[in-house]
């Protein structure tokens, strides 16, 4: 079953992918036949993989959008937005179907669907020769084989629980026609009702069969009877598109929780290398110089070979981010004809790779990102017009991989965030804000929970919890979610994040005593201060940086430790421009490769920690949450009173 997921998995996510290329092509005479053939094969093939495992369902519905693919290839029907619309609601519907049986609750209906594909289909005007041309080819064969003495038999094999608890599935119904002669058709067939049924018509030497021994096994049995012949010369004008079924030889399918143990034994090998470094430098002091150097030269040669596997290891984990991307244009198109917006999606970047672990919970804050542009940025066509822009809005959608981490950008084109409106809903809600907030005030705003600039919810937007969610979420993949809005040109949300969450590079530091571990990806350098150079203006400490200022964050402050008495101090700067920050910390002891090990139980979690890590020696390091410990100085400041020194305890 866990092959079946996975390959349903992936006919359904190429049929997206065929869609978002067959859209230009609405209303045009005749789209792209070979996208039309790849859109086929993959109904096709998930046709035979649902009515292998039972879901009769699923291959009810595949089979009826397979019969108007296959109109669509012969030309017997135009592509309507209509049929486009039917076609991306069954994709959907299918992959409801799937879920449901995996999670083991009830199948959605699809009568509806079966509906919309029936008007589609009674358009053709070709309808009754496609039937007849189906079944001439048969015709022609059954008299060959009657020709040479052959009898012709109809087995019928309708699959069943009882059934297939008993092994009896189509497969061996299958077998068992082979074992009676040669099969001259297979298909399956929809009875009253939705069932599934299976024929197969056999040319066999057997006169008689025993019918009762048939019927033991779940076949139905009887002499074939042909149906009133289809005109001779329909059966060569045209046949049913080609099928191919690719496997390539190449492809090994993996289940991810057994990629997720080769990573807990690669960070185990990670933290005992360390232990083996640490011991190495101090065996290699009480050894002669050359065979110190040739410990030393063993110990780099095996960090180096590590870490080879270390990222052999994390791009196994590593996918297309194009797998999400495929999903969010047919949720704009959905919300675009509800609310009658005119909406243009683009995406950039979908090859960018990032781990399966991540697009898995990437879905949902993409999702509501699309939706927030939608229900709240983008404007009507009649409001775009009059603002001198076009009536077309566009939502665009990038990624990059910037060294160790992925950016993200979900932006749009259209009215931007609305401050007066944000800090109005805000203040009536008894939160404290400032007159003119920056961006990253206004998305702290409208990420508390509870808060939304709609009076009512509807499906875009609305529900006061959306936001919120998307910052929890990002956060908990340690990443970082920024925004920039302008009023009247657009909003742009950043997420960045990992690579992957389970081994990282990190720079260790010193403040209080105590050890942390900073995630590399996020320090855009390091700079050095003087004591007597910082600066306080109003409660914040800062220094002069690239001809503009820097504020300082204290991590023995954060902390309520007692720093080293220094004269010079590190700096780690954090963020570029004006979103910059300095960490100041005691000392920077050095890069090491960690293993993250996330701090889940919510009696343990503690502001600006997201979890630990061991270096070797036996101690945890705590891990920085760079986001958290932002906010974290910044509610201490507002906390204190004026002309009030730091705060000494960490509550």
């Amino acid at each position: 079953m866990d092959d079946f997921y996975a390959e349903c998995d992936e006919h359904l996510g190429d049929v997206r992918s065929g869609l978002l290329t067959l859209e230009s092509a609405i209303g045009k005479q005749a789209p792209d036949p070979s996208i039309l053939q790849r859109i086929f094969r993959n109904f096709h093939s998930l046709k035979g993989i649902f009515g292998m495992a039972g879901l009769q369902l699923a291959e009810t519905l595949a089979h009826r959008t397979e019969d108007y693919v296959r109109a669509l290839t012969r030309n017997e029907v135009p592509l309507s937005d209509e049929g486009f619309g039917a076609l991306t609601a069954a994709t959907e519907r299918l992959e409801q179907i799937v879920v449901a049986h995996r999670e083991k609750k009830p199948a959605p209906d699809i009568a509806g669907l079966l509906d919309r594909f029936g008007a589609l289909l009674e358009k053709s005007q070709d309808a009754t020769p496609a039937v007849a041309r189906s079944s001439a080819g048969l015709e022609q064969r059954v008299a060959e084989a009657r020709a040479r003495g052959l009898r012709v038999w109809q087995c019928l094999f309708e699959p069943s629980a009882v059934l297939a608890e008993k092994s009896l599935t189509v497969n061996s119904a299958r077998a068992r026609a082979q074992e009676l002669g040669e099969i001259l058709h297979s298909a399956p067939k929809i009875e009253a009702g939705g069932k599934i049924s299976f024929e197969f018509v056999v040319a066999s030497p057997s006169a008689e069969v025993d019918q009762a021994l048939w019927e033991g096994e779940g076949i139905q049995i009887h002499e074939y009877v042909s149906p009133a012949a289809a005109p001779a010369s329909a059966a060569s004008s045209e046949s049913a598109p080609p099928v191919a079924f690719v496997a390539p030889s190449h492809v090994v399918r993996v289940d991810l929780t057994r990629l997720d143990e080769l990573m807990r034994i690669m960070g185990d090998m990670v933290v005992h290398r360390a232990r083996l470094e640490e011991v190495s430098n101090r065996v290699a002091a009480l050894l002669p110089t050359n065979e110190a150097r040739a410990l030393q030269e063993v110990n780099i040669a095996f960090g180096r070979e590590l870490r080879n596997l270390r990222d052999g290891l994390m791009r196994v984990r590593l996918v297309p981010v194009g797998e999400i991307f495929q999903r969010l244009p047919f949720v704009v198109r959905d919300l675009a004809h509800e609310t009658g917006k005119r909406i243009r999606l683009s995406a950039t970047g979908q090859e960018t790779e990032i781990d399966k672990y991540l697009v898995e919970r990437l879905k949902d804050p993409l999702l509501h990102l699309v939706r927030n542009s939608v229900a709240h940025g983008i404007e009507t066509s009649e409001e775009r017009v009059a603002a001198g822009k076009p009536p077309e809005a566009t939502i665009s959608m990038r990624a990059t991989t910037v060294g160790e981490t992925v950016l993200i950008e979900i932006s749009d084109d259209g009215r931007g965030v609305d401050t007066e409106r944000v800090i109005a809903r805000a203040r009536a809600a008894g939160m404290a804000v400032t007159d003119r907030p920056d961006s990253d005030d206004l998305l702290e705003l409208i990420s508390q929970p509870g808060f939304s600039t709609r009076d009512a919810a509807d499906r875009g937007a609305g529900r006061g919890v959306g936001m919120g969610a998307v910052q929890d979420a990002v956060r908990d993949m340690g990443g970082e979610l920024t925004m920039r809005t302008e009023r009247g040109q657009g909003t742009t949300f950043t997420l960045r994040l990992p690579l992957t969450l389970a081994i990282a590079d990190a720079l260790i530091i010193a403040a209080g005593g105590q050890r942390f571990a900073m995630p590399q990806s996020v320090v855009q350098e390091i700079t050095t201060a003087a004591a007597d150079a910082v600066k306080s203006l109003e409660q914040n400490e800062i220094i002069a940086y690239r001809n503009g200022i820097l504020p300082l964050i204290r991590l023995s402050t954060v902390f309520g430790l007692t720093p080293e008495p220094r004269r010079e101090f590190p700096v780690l700067v954090l963020g570029t421009g004006l979103n910059a920050v300095g960490i100041v910390a005691d000392r920077v002891i050095g890069q090491r490769e960690i293993v993250v090990r996330g701090v889940n139980d919510p009696l343990l979690k503690v502001p600006a920690i997201s979890g630990a890590t061991e270096l070797g020696d036996g101690r945890a390091v705590l891990i920085l949450d760079t986001n958290g410990l932002i906010q974290t100085a910044r509610q201490k400041r507002e906390r204190r009173g004026p002309g009030t020194q730091f705060e000494k305890a960490y509550d």
